[in-house]
């Protein structure tokens, strides 16, 4: 027997140290808040479009900023940081980029077309969490196919 399930959406939920700071420092580069709760508040949301990410103060997760300048590159380590990394799609990096750049936020990849077909950067959460803001781009170097929807079979 053979099941499949055909999930509506996915929500991430990130374990933060403080609920106000982490909704002011997604406002810095574009979100809007979505829903708090409890008292004081302890859950959350913020919102972008149609995407929304949970906010957990001290749960659901692990969280843990490693400190180092760079997440991608010759001086840079991936491995390091203990939150959840997570790829955003958008229309324009370099105008998120530019919003995180005027906010004074933690960007630690600038904007690169990568060589699997993506333009991409890094910004990252004080708590830890990574974010890979990224576009699909057409290059002669692109290897891979980026597919952000499933499709059932």
């Amino acid at each position: 027997m053979s099941f499949a399930i055909n999930a509506h959406g996915l929500t991430p939920v990130l374990n933060v140290s403080d609920l106000e700071a982490s909704m002011v420092w997604f406002e810095q580069w574009g979100w809007t808040r979505g829903f708090s709760w409890g008292d004081p508040p302890a859950f959350g949301s913020v919102c972008s479009g149609e995407v929304a990410i949970f906010l957990c103060v001290d749960g659901q997760g692990s969280r843990g900023n490693s400190g180092i300048a760079r997440t991608f590159g010759r001086d840079g380590d991936d491995s390091l940081d203990k939150g959840v990394w997570m790829s955003i799609w958008v229309d324009d990096v370099d105008a998120v980029y530019a919003a995180c750049q005027a906010a004074g936020l933690d960007i630690t990849w600038p904007p690169t077309d990568m060589e699997w077909g993506v333009r991409e950067m890094h910004v990252r959460h004080p708590d830890g969490h990574v974010f890979r803001v990224s576009r699909s781009v057409e290059t002669r170097l692109r290897r891979f196919t980026i597919t952000t929807t499933c499709r059932g079979a």
